[in-house]
């Protein structure tokens, strides 16, 4: 299927990774760039003109209004509000009282829109349910970031044992920020269950954002490729899994969920008694800081 619509909201260094991304997708037809500011939006328009040109694609990219993009198929929103993060631990969460009221605004915009949305802005698991429960439900909204950690999961492993990452198999599920949840026991390397170094793989995860964000300033590459990822899957291009936050049981976090056409299943897996208390935690943790969301828009 040709002809999809995408809106991106946010003309940062993920925003400008996806669009790019996305201009060469023979999916997409049309891109729609909202950005904070007039100039932002015109300049990664422009770049991506010249991109088209020169890649001979057939992707338009165009300034839109955050309301204008109701006639999307889907939507990206990856927008940060200005605020300097201080924090050297629970970093993500720190982001918390800045990003809310813009997401929620974004989403108020957006009220009653029908098609896919992938929130990206962190704390991603809470600021998808202000999102999702703010645009109304017709909308099938899903964050990423535990898809991210699940691949930084997979390639840690694979340096450990010296296999191709496509020889391992493992999850990284609830939070994406302190309270991810390593579902090593069913984790296995070439088929068969894996003896996972705990320490080194959270480390190891840990290290890898930091290095990131030392040597480019902000994350941005392994974000849009997980944008990507989902927008094939929500829009049915593509099936199998991806690992997205969604309302489980009244929490929007990380967990498994199998794509058939466009509609997801959740394929959880089996926990054992800590990754379980793990998961529980992750989930007592995201719900207060979601009130702390509604605290805070009550005080306005």
């Amino acid at each position: 299927m040709t002809g999809f619509t995408v809106g991106v909201i946010g003309a940062g260094a993920v925003g400008q990774s996806v669009a790019a991304l996305l201009v060469q997708e023979r999916w997409c037809a049309r891109l729609m760039i909202a950005s904070r500011t007039q100039e932002s939006a015109t300049g990664l328009v422009t770049d991506l003109e010249d991109m088209r040109e020169i890649t001979r694609s057939l992707v338009r990219a165009e300034i839109t209004p955050v309301a204008g993009m109701r006639t999307a198929d889907a939507i990206v929103v990856c927008p940060r509000a200005t605020f300097t993060n201080t924090a050297t631990s629970d970093i993500r969460m720190a982001g918390l009282a800045a990003n809310a009221p813009l997401i929620r605004s974004l989403a108020e915009q957006l009220s009653g829109y029908r098609g896919q949305v992938i929130v990206v802005t962190n704390p991603v698991d809470v600021l998808t349910r202000v999102f999702a429960t703010t645009v109304g439900t017709a909308a099938r909204v899903y964050g990423i970031g535990s898809s991210t950690d699940s691949a930084r999961y997979r390639l840690a492993l694979a340096t450990h044992f010296s296999v191709p990452v496509d020889a391992v198999r493992g999850l990284v599920i609830g939070e994406h920020g302190d309270r991810a949840v390593i579902c090593a026991s069913t984790t296995t390397v070439n088929g068969r269950p894996a003896k996972v170094p705990l320490e080194y793989v959270r480390a190891q995860m840990s290290a890898r954002p930091r290095q990131i964000n030392a040597g480019i300033g902000r994350t941005r590459c392994g974000p849009a490729g997980a944008v990507l990822g989902a927008l094939r899957r929500t829009l049915g291009l593509a099936d199998g899994t991806e690992v997205l936050s969604v309302n489980h049981r009244g929490v929007w976090l990380g967990i498994p969920l199998q794509f058939t056409a466009g509609r997801p299943t959740v394929t959880l897996p089996a926990l054992n008694p800590d990754e379980q208390r793990q998961f529980t935690a992750a989930q007592i943790k995201l719900a207060t800081a979601y009130q702390q969301t509604l605290q805070g828009e009550n005080a306005c």
